[in-house]
């Protein structure tokens, strides 16, 4: 494994939630975020003049529960919504769901295990208490995603995502880095799954550094084992 480089002096940070600041959950509301984390992220935020952002699929309100009492920049639903430093916020117009509610929500009456997750902007179907299902999934989600213009699926870890096409966090990297405290420094962004290869691409191609949690192919060129390395990646900058 290939050691990450010195942090620069003048960095921007930028981190996914689930399976980078904290671990994979079988349900979204169960994930536990160590109490360190959250002081952490502030010490690093202070240690880099602001220029720090959460970048998740979960909506914005979800982070800054579990990451109270940081509240920071943020990008939630994969871009769909973002809070900038100064505490402005930019939205994309969600794509009308509605119609493509009843047949999901069918799929779940019929299987407990899986859970709909309906977003403001996005609909999310996790399977990771039915792997088995995957496929079922997929389907209904394909039907779903034919239903609603403009709008593409993303498959992430035991989850199927719907969501707006202008929505990734690759222009939501890209956005923040136009901004202050961000524009001039350089970009790091840690995450774990296939969503996160667009803000890969985008911080490589201004010239920063992309670190890819766990197993699996990515283009990132540095790459830590787990949830617990970025941890002690974070406490280890802000002793």
């Amino acid at each position: 494994m290939t050691p990450l480089p010195p942090p620069p002096f003048e960095g921007a940070y930028f981190f996914d939630f689930d399976g980078t600041l904290v671990d994979i959950a079988d349900q979204p509301e169960a994930v536990q975020v160590q109490p360190c984390v959250a002081q952490a992220l502030l010490s690093l935020q202070r240690g880099c003049a602001g220029a720090l952002a959460v970048v998740s699929g979960r909506p914005v309100a979800q982070i800054d529960q579990h990451l109270h009492p940081a509240l920071l920049a943020a990008a939630g639903q994969h871009g769909a919504e973002r809070r900038r430093a100064d505490g402005s916020w930019e939205r994309i117009a969600p794509p009308d769901l509605a119609a493509v509610l009843p047949p999901l929500q069918a799929l779940v009456q019929a299987h407990p295990a899986l859970i709909l997750e309906v977003k403001s902007a996005a609909l999310a179907l996790h399977y990771r208490r039915a792997p088995s299902l995957a496929a079922d999934c997929l389907a209904a989600m394909q039907a779903a995603q034919a239903g609603v213009p403009a709008t593409v699926l993303l498959k992430g870890k035991m989850v199927i995502e719907l969501k707006s096409t202008l929505a990734d966090k690759g222009r939501a990297l890209q956005a923040f880095m136009t901004e202050a405290p961000f524009c001039g420094r350089e970009p790091w962004f840690f995450g774990d799954d296939v969503t996160d290869e667009a803000g890969f691409e985008a911080v490589q191609r201004l010239g920063g550094v992309a670190v890819k949690v766990g197993a699996g192919a990515s283009v990132a060129r540095f790459r830590l084992p787990d949830p617990a390395a970025v941890r002690a990646w974070l406490l280890e900058r802000t002793r």
